[in-house]
Parts: structure tokens; C-alpha cells; sequence
């Protein structure tokens, strides 16, 4: 569920493990920190979403846990280099 708000705790509990022995464990086997690889997660889901939907990028940013478009369109210009509707319209043309 990508739109939950996660946190390294809740995440722990989850796994049965806590906070810092989930931290610790889940960095040294996929080699970044829980909350990065969220953020690289949401932001994967988000491409696909609109590559493969019609839905707005208001709807995108909420379905993979973002609070705002706003704050969606900036994670998502740091990673890809470009806004999500430039996004959408240039893997549309290809």
C-alpha cells in the first residue's frame, strides 16, 4: 500500500523487528534506507500509473502517497529530470 504513511517503526513492527534492526537489516539487503527505497517505490509506481492510466497527476500523487501534487511533481522532477505531465506526454509520443 504505497499510499500509507509509513515509517521505519511501522515498518519494523510489520517485519516484527524494531525500528533500528529493521533499518539495519533492510539497508544491508537492498542497499539503501526504508524510506529512500519508499520514495524510489512511489515514485516507480507513479511513472507506471502514467504510462499505463488516464488518471490526473493530482490522482496519481495520492494513490502512491504523496499529500499534494505539488510535492508529488517535485520527488518526481528529481528523479525522472522532468514533470509528470511532460512525463506522460513524452512516453505517449514514443
Amino acid at each position: 500500500d504505497p499510499a500509507r504513511r509509513w515509517t521505519v517503526e511501522s515498518l519494523g513492527a510489520h517485519a516484527g523487528l524494531s525500528r533500528a534492526g529493521f533499518a539495519r537489516r533492510f539497508t544491508g539487503l537492498v542497499g539503501q534506507p526504508p524510506l529512500a527505497y519508499l520514495t524510489w517505490w512511489r515514485l516507480m509506481s507513479g511513472a507506471r500509473m502514467l504510462r499505463e492510466s488516464d488518471a490526473s497527476v493530482a490522482e496519481v500523487a495520492e494513490r502512491v502517497g504523496y499529500g499534494s501534487e505539488f510535492a508529488f511533481g517535485n520527488a518526481f522532477k528529481r528523479e525522472f529530470g522532468v514533470a509528470p505531465g511532460r512525463y506522460r506526454r513524452r512516453v505517449a509520443v514514443a
